[in-house]
């Protein structure tokens, strides 16, 4: 299986590093191994959703 570090998860997703690893280290990224310190994703992996925001929810608000 071919892998992916946390830069190149992270430029290929448009986050941070920082946010990769933090879903990696929840487990919210399926297939991720720690070896050596290293995060190693899967090149397959999707982008996990974010939970921040809600996906139905309308831009600019509801009072616009």
């Amino acid at each position: 299986m071919d892998y992916m570090t946390l830069k190149e998860a992270s430029e290929k997703w448009g986050m941070t590093p920082r946010r990769v690893n933090n879903y990696c280290a929840s487990g919210r990224i399926p297939g991720a191994v720690k070896m050596a310190g290293v995060w190693l994703i899967p090149k397959d992996a999707e982008k996990p959703v974010d939970k921040r925001c809600k996906a139905n929810k309308s831009m600019g608000g509801e009072n616009t």
